[in-house]
């Protein structure tokens, strides 16, 4: 047999390698003369074979088969060979293995041998690999060892302790009446394990939390002879005495003052102190500093010292060291909330930190400073922040818009300014603007009636400029089209307003229906802007509006050949009606929040009602931004998202009185009107001028072929059936008629359908038959559900039926995720 090669030479071979293959080659020869060894029970090499087995393994080569060799060096009685058996078994034995357990009997043994560097390799191999079992069966060994007088012995069974009370809480029983004593030690190795055990055990127990409450003075005590100590050679750090043991200390006493006033008030002179004589130049100072605030900042400090923890990070952010800048900024990310006005005093730091060049500190600085916003600061933080916006990430520009939208909506001084701030986050980001946000905007503008003006100039002076930005050229599109009489006549109160022609507003939008960059809810959008447009400007340009509508009518685009085609019947055959129908749209009624999904990101719709609790609803086809006041006997404030889904509803909207005569209800079916109790609509993508006109109620839909009904519900009497359709000319969309029966005695009264999808599915919920459903299974009602599925996810639904029964108020709910295969 080849004598086993030394440790430095096999580390000299494999630096020596020049390739991958030749390192493993070296390793692969190594190893089968290892085992070779092994098998020949080699006792002088073992210790010298593990030692290169622990080498060849930290550099991610398996070594598993040295394992019961470590347990051999651990049973020797040299002290060399049980120092490489307890490294090898802390390196190659985890709790996962049972092997492990092998090593208890001498754990056992060597925890109380008479050698305490012999009892210390025990120490740090249990603390290293203790499981419950080990736990459980060495305790009591780890107890008696903490009554020792042995400062080296009693440190490392603190740490065993510890890692026991994590294994096994309900042991913590037998250490807890040694802390006492442990806090009163000098020797700081037994003060920091002491520390560690009852930082522990107080995160695991409130009833040990309250226990330890009363050793705060003594904590307090030691940290202060810490901090207020002279130089000491044994633990100084850069010039800072233990800033372990003093880290510590504050760890523990945030965790003991949290939630307790009068612990807090025995803690604040002491974190006043220390907080204002640490050194704040070097790293050790930094670490103290940064507990400190953050044990001011969770305890009931006073005010004044939550101002001094929050000036302190204000220091960190004017660090040169970038970890200390991020630390800074993303504790006060979490201390916003607790102090803004403190936080505030440190805007222009916090501002600067989004020029920094690291991503990570410009992250936690958006974060940040969009926290600061409020209604005092907000022309100023949206400045700086779209100054960020049009150089930012890309990364970052998706969140950001939504943020800024969502704070301009909520902090917004005046309209004008809400409507510029928007119009800017699009000029700067419109390709990561949702498409909610553009129904938005569109209701902003409709509800600022004095601003209609400038706003159609200002949209026109952008998109002139360019037309790339979808979600900006559909806003333009829809506003022109509404206000293009303002447009062209030069009422603005802006001191340099634009002059526009109507030839030039119809060449723009020309250029938009024949753009590359155009989708097909733009040229939606520009089409049935240029019908309205027909209203707007004089006679004279009647016909080229005719001719570019007509250019659309055999379009590959069925969409936009529909409409074409709509348009140039409502011109030949009901040119009387044109004006009333593409009269301008009344304001709505805007929700805050209205841009905004729920956490849930679930969208509802209720019988007739508002879809979106009195919020914008998205523009249906892509047109407008329309809806829909309840019938009478559904109150809207029911139909809303958080009423659904058993969260408190919202303050109940006021819905807009609606149009009357056939005028208002063609005005609600071509989307060019106001805020309508509109009649049943044809299927999404539905026929021809006639269809929508129609004034019927929905017809029951059969089932299709090969999609069976469904009973989505039944139970006390009250039965709902599902029916299901695909629309013809879309297989996205899912017709769903609910036909919902009683077998009780008496009528059930009041009665609502609501439901629920998440937000993948778009939903349009059309006015139920009736409220009342007869007793007996006598009669029912229908109500008409259609579903557009354009990602192909399986169909989800939360269900609610409110009705009335013997005067009393009843409400059931039920999921439904059971819908047959033909659905999706």
């Amino acid at each position: 047999m080849a004598p086993s090669i030394k440790l430095r030479d096999l580390i000299r071979q494999i630096r020596a390698a020049k390739t991958a293959a030749d390192e493993r080659a070296v390793i692969t020869k190594e190893c089968a003369a290892i085992r070779s060894q092994f098998r020949e029970e080699d006792n002088e090499c073992r210790a010298r074979n593990v030692a290169k087995l622990l080498y060849i393994h930290m550099l991610g080569y398996p070594a598993h088969f040295g394992q019961l060799e470590c347990l051999k060096l651990i049973a020797s009685p040299r002290f060399s060979d049980k120092r490489i058996g307890y490294l090898g078994a802390m390196l190659l034995l985890d709790e996962r293995q049972d092997v492990h357990l092998l090593v208890t009997n001498s754990l056992k043994n060597d925890i109380g041998h008479s050698n305490q560097f012999v009892s210390g390799l025990a120490l740090s191999a249990l603390g290293s690999i203790c499981s419950q079992e080990m736990s459980r069966d060495l305790a009591g060994e780890i107890e008696k060892l903490l009554k020792s007088q042995n400062v080296y012995l009693k440190k490392k069974a603190l740490l065993c302790a510890r890692r026991i009370v994590q294994k096994v809480p309900e042991l913590m029983e037998m250490f807890i009446p040694h802390m006492r004593s442990m806090l009163q030690e000098r020797n700081h190795g037994v003060l920091i394990g002491s520390v560690s055990l009852i930082t522990e055990m107080c995160l695991l127990s409130p009833d040990v939390r309250s226990h330890f409450r009363k050793q705060v003075s003594n904590l307090v005590r030691t940290l202060k002879s810490l901090s207020m100590s002279g130089f000491s050679s044994e633990h100084d750090v850069a010039g800072i005495g233990d800033p372990f043991l003093q880290i510590k200390i504050i760890r523990l006493l945030r965790i003991l003052g949290r939630g307790d006033s009068d612990t807090s008030d025995n803690m604040n002179d002491i974190l006043a102190q220390v907080a204002t004589n640490t050194e704040s130049t070097k790293n050790v100072g930094h670490a103290i500093l940064y507990e400190s605030v953050l044990c001011i900042m969770e305890i009931r400090a006073e005010g004044g010292l939550r101002v001094l923890a929050i000036n302190i990070l204000g220091r960190f952010l004017l660090n040169t060291d970038k970890n200390v800048r991020y630390v800074a900024l993303n504790t006060l990310l979490k201390t916003v909330s607790i102090d803004n006005q403190a936080v505030q005093r440190h805007r222009s730091t916090i501002l600067d930190c989004l020029k920094d060049p690291d991503i990570s500190i410009r992250r936690r600085a958006l974060d940040l400073s969009l926290a600061l916003c409020n209604d005092s600061n907000i022309r100023g933080m949206m400045k700086e922040l779209l100054a960020f916006l049009s150089t930012a990430d890309i990364d970052l520009k998706k969140k950001m818009v939504a943020s800024l939208l969502s704070i301009a909506e909520k902090h917004s001084p005046n309209k004008r300014w809400h409507i510029e701030t928007m119009l800017q986050i699009l000029e700067l980001a419109a390709a990561y603007v949702r498409e909610e946000t553009v129904s938005s905007l569109i209701a902003l503008v409709m509800n600022a009636n004095d601003l209609s003006a400038y706003t159609v100039m200002r949209l026109y002076s952008a998109v002139e400029k360019s037309i790339v930005h979808q979600s900006l050229t559909q806003v333009a599109m829809w506003c022109i089209g509404e206000y293009g009489d303002l447009l062209v006549s030069g009422v603005c109160n802006e001191d340099e307003p634009i002059h526009v022609s109507p030839p030039q507003v119809l060449s723009l939008l020309e250029n938009v229906m024949s753009s590359a960059h155009s989708n097909t809810t733009t040229q939606t959008i520009a089409l049935m802007a240029l019908m309205k447009l027909s209203t707007r400007f004089d006679a004279s340009h009647i016909e080229r509006v005719r001719s570019l509508i007509a250019q659309y009518g055999q379009d590959m685009e069925v969409e936009l050949q529909q409409r074409s085609c709509e348009f140039t019947h409502l011109f030949s055959k009901y040119d009387s009606m044109r004006a009333p129908l593409l009269e301008r749209m009344p304001a709505v009624e805007v929700a805050a929040g209205a841009s905004q999904v729920d956490e849930e990101g679930v969208k509802a719709s209720t019988s007739g009602g508002d879809t979106t609790s009195s919020q914008v609803a998205p523009m249906p086809e892509a047109v407008a931004p329309v809806t829909t006041a309840a019938p009478a006997a559904a109150p809207v404030q029911e139909a809303s998202l958080l009423d659904l889904l058993g969260d408190d509803p919202p303050a109940a909207p006021v819905s807009a009185p609606a149009p009357s005569g056939a005028g208002a209800d063609l005005l609600g079916l071509l989307d060019m009107g106001g805020p309508a109790q509109p009649p049943a609509a044809a299927p999404m993508g539905g026929g021809g001028l006639m269809d929508l006109m129609s004034m019927s109620q929905p017809q029951p839909v059969a089932p299709a072929q090969g999609i069976p009904p469904l009973t989505v519900y039944e139970k006390s009497g009250l039965k709902v059936v599902f029916m299901f359709e695909k629309a013809a000319n879309n297989p996205n969309i899912l017709n769903v008629m609910v036909t919902t029966t009683s077998s009780l005695p008496t009528p059930l009264t009041d009665y609502t359908f609501l439901v629920a999808v998440p937000k993948v599915f778009q939903l349009n919920v059309q006015q139920a038959s009736g409220n009342v459903v007869a007793p007996n299974n006598s009669g029912s009602v229908t109500q008409l559900i259609q579903v557009a599925n354009p990602q192909r996810q399986p169909l989800r639904m939360r269900l609610r039926m409110q009705f009335t029964h013997n005067n009393q108020p009843i409400v059931e709910t039920s999921d439904v995720s059971n819908f047959p295969a033909g659905c999706v």
